[in-house]
């Protein structure tokens, strides 16, 4: 089993990052889930789903259709800094930030970890552990591209939630399984959310 960390910040997209949660907790992976708090916000617009203050990783479950009892996962909040992913101590296989926001964006790559989810994103880059951001914004300004620049440079994955369609997507399903699939790629995790060329 590996494990993961999940941060889902306020951009759009927050189907991106329940998905992933899903499929890595699915392949039998640990999974620590952080919502922003404008990632739970806009994950409940978007989805339906309001992520409750308590039980919040049962919460997960439920929507997920996932049995409890059937993974681990664990919901943290933002504000807790004493907890593990914010140490380099604490080994993980990987983190992502799925949608990743301009503004968490612009935090890690200017090294302001004030809170978990950037704390987390920057032990991640000192301990070379691998990072994946999933900005989802368009268009993107100089600044948006600069701070991007400095993340890939400082070693981060920089994976933009763009789905592909050469696999030819019939449902937003299609789509949403793309972006996640090459998220997966990137971390060196084997799935079947998407057709890949040639085959």
């Amino acid at each position: 089993m590996s494990r993961y960390t999940v941060v889902i910040t306020g951009a759009s997209g927050s189907v991106y990052g329940l998905r992933l949660i899903e499929q890595l907790l699915i392949g039998d992976n640990e999974v620590a889930a952080c919502f922003t708090d404008a990632g739970r916000d806009v994950c409940a617009y978007e989805t339906g789903f309001d992520l409750p203050e308590t039980e919040a990783a049962k919460a997960i479950s439920r929507f997920l259709e996932i049995p409890a009892e059937a993974h681990k996962l664990r919901c943290i909040s933002p504000s807790d800094l004493f907890d593990p992913i914010a140490s380099g101590s604490h080994r993980v296989d990987g983190m992502v930030a799925c949608p990743a926001s301009m503004g968490f964006i612009s935090k890690i790559a200017n090294g302001l970890a004030s809170d978990l989810p950037s704390r987390a994103a920057d032990v991640a880059l000192k301990e070379r552990t691998p990072l994946v951001v999933v900005p989802r914004e368009t268009p993107l300004s100089l600044v948006h591209l600069r701070n991007l620049t400095a993340l890939a440079e400082a070693g981060a994955i920089v994976l933009p939630a763009m789905p592909g369609f050469y696999q030819r997507p019939r449902t937003l399903d299609d789509s949403v399984n793309f972006v996640v699939g090459k998220i997966l790629d990137s971390l060196g995790i084997d799935h079947d959310l998407f057709s890949r060329w040639g085959e």
